[in-house]
This record gives C-alpha cells, sequence and structure tokens, in this order.
C-alpha cells in the first residue's frame, strides 16, 4: 500500500531519474501512475478544432468534447469526478499549460484519497507541461489531433501560431482560426512581457499560398521588432518596410495592440483593418473603439503620405476587446443572414453571462459558424479575445 508520504516520497525518486525524462509519454504515464499508487491514467489530447479528446493509447476510445463528462472538465477547466464502469471512481482532470487547454487526464482509483486527487493534480501539471515541450518536435502529438490532411499555406502558417490562449491574474488572450487545414491569409498572435499584453490580428489579401507568405513575414517582422523593445508604430513599421521589400506586390490588413497590464490602457494601430470591439458589462459599446483606418501594410503605406496613427483607451475591469477578421461577421447563421456585429457581440454577451470561460466562448462560437456553413467558410475567420482585471483583484 502507498501512503502520502511513501507515494510523495516516490514521485520525486521518479522525477529525479533522469531516464525517465527520455520515455514516450505513454510509458511515462504508466510508470509515474504506479510510482504514485494511482490504479490507471490515460491522457486525451483535443483535436486541432476542439471536437474530440483523444486518448494516447489505443485501448480506450476518443470521446466527444460536447456532452461527455471527460469534455465537462476540458470545456470549463475544473474537476469532475464520475463512477468508473470497472469499479471505483475517474476523476477527470483539466490539462493545461499555464492558460491554455490541451486536454483532460482521467485519474482511475478505487476510491478517491484528498492523496490520490493530489497526486493525480501533480501529474496534470506535469504532464501539461510536457506535452506542450514533447509536440513541438514530435509528429506523433500532430498526428493524434488532426483529423484531416493540411493544406500547405496552412502548414506554414501554423508553424508560426503561438498557443491558443496565454494569461496571467490580469489579462487573458485567447483566439480560434477556421477553416483549420485550410487557412489563406489569416494568422493571430499574443505574447507577455512583465508589463504588456500584446496581441496581433492579420488578414492577407488573397487566399493562397503568396498570402499565408504574407502573412508569416508581418509576424515575423512583428515579432523582431517586439522583442527589441519597438513601440507600436515601429512595430508597423517593420512590417511594412518587410513586406514592401520581401513581397512588394503582396499587403495585409491588421490590427497590432498593446494593453498594460497595470493600468488597463489599451493602445492599437488600425492597419485597414474592421475596428475592435469593446463590451463592457454584458453590452456592446457601439464605435468605442472604431477610428479612422490608417492603409493597410506593406507598399501601400509607404506610398501614403501621412504617419502611421497610435489610439488609446483606458479599459475597466472586466472589459472584452475583440480582435477579428472579416470572414467572422461575413459568415452565414443558421437562418442563412450574415453573422453581423451584433450577433457576433451578442454571442459573447449571452455565453459571458452564462458563466463561461473565454476560451470556451470562442470554441462554441467558431463551431456555431462552421456548423451552419453549407460547404465551408467564404473566408477565414479569425477572432481573437483579450479580457482585462486590474492587479487589485
Amino acid at each position: 500500500m502507498v501512503t502520502a508520504d511513501s507515494g510523495d516520497g516516490l514521485l520525486e525518486e521518479f522525477l529525479a531519474d533522469p531516464d525517465n525524462a527520455r520515455l514516450d509519454l505513454s510509458t511515462l504515464v504508466a510508470r509515474c501512475a504506479k510510482a504514485l499508487g494511482l490504479q490507471q491514467c490515460v491522457v486525451y489530447l483535443a483535436d486541432l478544432q476542439q471536437h474530440e479528446l483523444v486518448p494516447l493509447t489505443d485501448v480506450v476510445p476518443a470521446v466527444s468534447v460536447d456532452g461527455s463528462e471527460a469534455g465537462w472538465a476540458y470545456r470549463t477547466q475544473s474537476l469532475r469526478v464520475t463512477e468508473s464502469e470497472a469499479g471505483g471512481l475517474t476523476a477527470w482532470l483539466p490539462l493545461l499549460d499555464g492558460a491554455e487547454r490541451l486536454g483532460v487526464l482521467a485519474v482511475h482509483c478505487p476510491e478517491l484519497t484528498p492523496a490520490a486527487l493530489r497526486r493525480g493534480r501533480a501529474l496534470s501539471t506535469l504532464l501539461g507541461m510536457l506535452v506542450t515541450s514533447r509536440r513541438a518536435y514530435k509528429d506523433s502529438f500532430v498526428r493524434l489531433t488532426r483529423t484531416e490532411p493540411m493544406q500547405l499555406p496552412a502548414e506554414m502558417l501554423r508553424a508560426f501560431l503561438p498557443p491558443r490562449t496565454i494569461g496571467t491574474a490580469q489579462a487573458v488572450s485567447t483566439a480560434v482560426l477556421e477553416p483549420a487545414y485550410e487557412l489563406g491569409g489569416d494568422a493571430f498572435d499574443h505574447a507577455l512581457t512583465q508589463t504588456t499584453l500584446h496581441a496581433t490580428v492579420l488578414d492577407a489579401m488573397g487566399h493562397d499560398l503568396p498570402a499565408g507568405l504574407t502573412s508569416a513575414v508581418a509576424l515575423a517582422a512583428c515579432r523582431s521588432g517586439r522583442r527589441t523593445g519597438a513601440d507600436l508604430p515601429e512595430l508597423v513599421k517593420n512590417v511594412d518596410t518587410a513586406l514592401s521589400t520581401w513581397l512588394p506586390d503582396q499587403f495585409c490588413t491588421g490590427i497590432l495592440a498593446q494593453l498594460d497590464l497595470q493600468s488597463g490602457v489599451l493602445r492599437w494601430c488600425n492597419c485597414g483593418h474592421p475596428p475592435p470591439l469593446l463590451i463592457r458589462d454584458q453590452r456592446l459599446l457601439v464605435d468605442a473603439l472604431a477610428r479612422e483606418a490608417d492603409p493597410p501594410m506593406g507598399l501601400p503605406s509607404l506610398l501614403a503620405d501621412r504617419a502611421r496613427q497610435c489610439h488609446e483607451i483606458a479599459l475597466e475591469p472586466g472589459d472584452r476587446v475583440l480582435m477579428y477578421t472579416d470572414g467572422v461577421t461575413e459568415s452565414r447563421t443558421p437562418d442563412g443572414e450574415e453573422l453581423g456585429l451584433n450577433r457576433f457581440a451578442d454571442f459573447v454577451i449571452r455565453a459571458t453571462a452564462a458563466g463561461e470561460l473565454a476560451p470556451e466562448i470562442l470554441r462554441r462560437l467558431i463551431h456555431s459558424l462552421l456548423g451552419s456553413q453549407p460547404g465551408r467558410l467564404r473566408d477565414d475567420a479569425t477572432i481573437l479575445l483579450m479580457e482585462w482585471w486590474p492587479p487589485t483583484r
């Protein structure tokens, strides 16, 4: 019998052995579960479009994110406990890396003691970091979470995209992008420093490989400037110069934004893009962030006769800012009408009022849009949602 003290000691011994770090993840999970005195542990990873949770083992089937106990734990990022068909209990633990949802961990045990639950949580935290580090170079993870072949422009852009969700106690940024396997020119980016949340949404001209290359170059130029401390106008200038130098026949629209984590001040540059939306106190503040847009990034900007404009607004606690591409608002609802700004904002407001987390709101929204299209989306659809709370929260 493994006691609390001996179980914790076995975990320490297990982690101290460098050979265990080289094991494939399934073997590592099995050995770590044994060291912790847990009956069985199974890792489920969310597929690329977050429809299913796919196990790392062939012994058990995949389960739906919607309508399953495992899916409930994933959607709410909360513990769920159920009776196991083989006897005993199953604890479904969300598998997270920071704010990013990766999947769930199923912990099977005869009885769910506080010690077993603590060890299960410790294992899920460890596995979250391991999955993130290994999927960067393990194609087995990629194959597991894809349901169809990916087109070349999408493959290129996916290599540049950050995690879907990042965050701190002050701010969360989460994004979705469809069609997942046939992207053309849409892209998003977000990153954190100690003081600032950086967010970008791009929409390149066209829906082909040159469009994807345009967004990839724009992302790289933006990151290059950001990582040397460049201010917003300088970041946009970096993108303008890179595109006009290497892809003079291409351009892209976009919004580059910076959110001060301490004060809640949001600054942004709008380069020929639909303006962001501001949701406050569960209502859309119409035109709150609407400003005259600058030319798109690339050669058109260099031919313009004015400098880039930087806009600023102070957010209030709990404010949500939506950045999106026109493929979202121009998509069709089940009744055949365009989604439009009001329906778009209303979906987010209703889901927020129901207590849903920001990543889950966007997952449900993009699935709703995909489900209402007769074939595929008419254009790429990208949504990025930022939420801010003051440090005293």
